[in-house]
Parts: C-alpha cells; structure tokens; sequence
C-alpha cells in the first residue's frame, strides 16, 4: 500500500527539505488545522528541528503555518512513541485480532489521555492516520 500525496504536500516535502536538510518521508496537510505534519526519516530529527529549533522555526515562518514533526521508525510500538511525544507510555501492545484487523493498545496515564486524544478526537484521527499509512495498523485503544 503506497502513500497518497497531495501536489501541495510535494512542495511542503521540497521546501522542508531544502530548507532542514532533512529528509521527508511523508507529509500531511491538516485542513481542519491548517497545520502541516511532517514524518522525517529515523535519525534526521535533529536536522529537522535544527539547533535551538531554529530550521524548525524557519519553515514555520515560511510557511506561516504551524507545523508538528515527527520521526519515523519501522518499529510501530516506537513510532508511536515518536507521534504522541512528550506523553509518556505505560506499555504498547500491537495485536491482529480475530478479524485480521491489527490494533495498538496504548497505556498511559489518566491525565495524558486528553492531550493523545484531543480536541474533538482531533490528535487520535492523525495517530490512526498516521498509523494506517505506515505500519498498516487498523486502530488504537487508549487503556
């Protein structure tokens, strides 16, 4: 299954990437935000945020949009990991059940479940998004 992207996500890619030296592997404009998220391959994080969080903050300017990054890992109990940071996990399982479907049972504490969740279920839509698009995970259960 490739990941679909948009004509203005490839230009969001080209100008992250001239401009961090990071390199992109996916991108995806929120809408409902007007955000831009960003998914850089494992280990160019610090490229990505630069020192001080100045390339980071340059894009940003750019773009006049705020943007959230994330790093990559093909690990799937790692990457989310990366994607709900700084929230601290308990445990992550990821299981297929009886339908075929593989879902992730995260287990944090109470008072995170607001901040993974969002406004409106908006943080857990990117993270089952997310999640779909690169380790082909059907759902995500917040214990």
């Amino acid at each position: 299954m490739g990941i679909k992207i948009s004509t203005d996500e490839i230009k969001y890619i080209g100008l992250f990437e001239s401009m961090t030296g990071a390199t992109v592997k996916d991108c995806i404009f929120e809408d409902n935000k007007n955000k831009i998220v960003y998914v850089v391959k494992e280990g160019d994080m610090g490229l990505a945020i630069g020192k001080n969080g100045a390339n980071a903050q340059r894009v940003k300017e750019t773009l006049n949009k705020p943007i959230d990054i994330i790093e990559y890992s093909d690990d799937p109990v790692k990457f989310i990991k990366n994607i709900i940071w700084p929230v601290k996990v308990k445990s992550i399982h990821v299981s297929e059940r009886k339908d075929g479907k593989k879902i992730a049972v995260l287990d944090i504490n109470k008072k995170d479940k607001g901040l993974v969740i969002g406004k409106e279920g908006k943080n857990i839509d990117r993270i089952k998004n997310l999640l779909k698009r690169h380790h082909n995970l059907d759902d995500i259960m917040i214990m």
